[in-house]
C-alpha cells in the first residue's frame, strides 16, 4: 500500500511509518503505543487536540479514557462552582463571563488532553511501539527524555 503520509511515492523507505494495525501507515504527528503483556495497541495524536477543543467531554468517552474524563469534569465543575460564588450585577454579565470561561477552557483542554491521555497510558504500562513514536513523544515532552550518564 502506498503511504499517503510519507515518502511521496519516491520509493524511499527511510521515513516508513507503517506502525498502524496490519502495517497501515499513520500520520507523522501520531504515535503508537503498545502494552506488551496483552498486545493492546493505541494510536494517538501528539499536539493540539482539535476534537477536544470542539467536542470537549465526548473525546475521552469515545476513547474509553474514564480517568481523564473524570479529571476534566472535576476541574470544570470546580471552576463553574467558583463562578457561581461571584455576585454578578446582571444575568447577562454572568452569561458573558460563563461563555468566555468555557471558550478559554476549551483551549486549555485542547492543549492538555493528548498529553494527559498519553501520560495515563504510560502509567498503565504502555510503551512506545517503535523508535519513531518514542522520538516523537520525547521531542514533544510527552515521554521524559532518558537521563544521560
Amino acid at each position: 500500500m502506498q503511504n499517503p503520509f510519507g515518502n511521496g511515492g519516491n520509493g524511499d523507505n527511510d521515513n516508513n511509518n507503517n506502525e498502524g494495525p496490519n502495517g497501515l501507515p499513520v500520520p507523522p504527528n501520531y504515535a503508537t503505543v503498545v502494552k506488551e503483556d496483552n498486545g493492546d495497541i493505541r494510536i494517538g495524536k501528539v499536539g493540539f487536540s482539535y476534537t477536544t477543543f470542539l467536542f470537549s467531554f465526548l473525546v475521552p468517552i469515545f476513547r474509553g479514557d474514564w480517568y481523564n474524563f473524570l479529571c476534566m469534569i472535576g476541574v470544570n465543575l470546580g471552576i463553574v462552582l467558583g463562578l457561581y460564588s461571584i455576585h454578578f450585577t446582571s444575568f447577562q454579565t454572568f452569561n458573558f463571563a460563563t461563555s468566555i470561561l468555557q471558550f478559554a477552557l476549551s483551549f486549555v483542554w485542547g492543549y492538555l488532553y493528548n498529553l494527559m491521555y498519553f501520560r495515563h497510558l504510560f502509567n498503565r504500562g504502555f510503551k512506545p511501539a517503535t523508535q519513531r513514536s518514542k522520538d516523537l513523544l520525547e521531542k514533544s515532552g510527552y515521554l521524559p527524555k532518558p537521563k544521560k550518564k
